[in-house]
Order: C-alpha cells, then sequence, then structure tokens
C-alpha cells in the first residue's frame, strides 16, 4: 500500500526546494511503483488541451504504444471525457479499451486536477482482477492532488 501521507510530503519538499513538475512527476510515479506490488505498469499522462490528447510522461513497467491517447479512448481519455476517475476491475468487459499488455486485467486512471482544470492523469495497470480498492485510489488522488499544486502553479 502507498503511503500517501509519506510521498505527499516528500513531493512538497522537492517544491520547496524548487524542483518542477517534471521532477515531481518521475519522483512520483517512481515512488508508488516501487510502494504497491498490484500494479505491473504505472505512468503518468499529461492532457494536451489543444490536441485533446493525453501524452505519455514517464513510466515504470513494459513498453507501450500508447504514447497518445484521444480524451473519449480507451480507459484513460475515458476518465479525462467524463471528468472523473475509473477504477476497472475488469478491464475485457470495456469495449474501447485500449490494450497495454494482454496479461493486464484492472487497470485504475486517477485525475491529475485543480478544480475542473484537468492537467493528466496517473494510470495503473495490474494482471489480476479488482486488483485496486478504494483506499488505494484515496492513497493515488493524494499524491495527484499534490502535483496538480505544481502543474497549476507553473501554468499561472
Amino acid at each position: 500500500m502507498i503511503d500517501a501521507g509519506k510521498l505527499v510530503k516528500e513531493i512538497q519538499e522537492m517544491r520547496d526546494d524548487g524542483h518542477l513538475s517534471d521532477a515531481l512527476l518521475r519522483f512520483g510515479i517512481r515512488a508508488i511503483a516501487s510502494a504497491t506490488d498490484k500494479a505491473s505498469w504505472v505512468g503518468a499522462y499529461l492532457l494536451n488541451s489543444e490536441a485533446n490528447e493525453l501524452w505519455l510522461h514517464n513510466y515504470i513497467g513494459s513498453g507501450t504504444e500508447h504514447a497518445k491517447i484521444p480524451v473519449g479512448t480507451g480507459i484513460c481519455g475515458t476518465a479525462v471525457a467524463e471528468k472523473a476517475n475509473q477504477n476497472v476491475p475488469d478491464v475485457t468487459k470495456v469495449e474501447n479499451y485500449l490494450a497495454c499488455s494482454p496479461d493486464v486485467r484492472s487497470e485504475l486512471v486517477v485525475l491529475i486536477r485543480a478544480g475542473d482544470d484537468i492537467f493528466g492523469q496517473i494510470d495503473l495497470d495490474s494482471e489480476d482482477e479488482a486488483a485496486f480498492t478504494d483506499e488505494d485510489e484515496a492513497a493515488v488522488q493524494a499524491v495527484a492532488d499534490k502535483l496538480a499544486e505544481q502543474l497549476a502553479a507553473e501554468r499561472r
């Protein structure tokens, strides 16, 4: 389980030391990936509003062909289109699922947002069905909220 309080504190310390969102995103993804054995893949996508696409920022796990995902496509694109996190216990039941690996069975997508502004998302894939709990989502959300603070500050 991710110790969200500790990770949020570490990200804040990095912010206080002057690190920008790129470094914070990379640190956050590495920390989440190393803190949970549930996820076989952890990554961050940032929203390119002009292109209406999610662009892969960084990840831990096997390579993916999905470096750009149109809003509304797949679980990641659906999260942005619906402006809501997605915790999908069985990806095989999702009609427009974009498979990064044939072994993935469940996926958790948590938006990085400040109010109505969506900056991107944190995406976790698992080879186990129903791998992610409400507690996992809340922990990742706490990290995403801290990352959103920096992204919002840089875009002002």
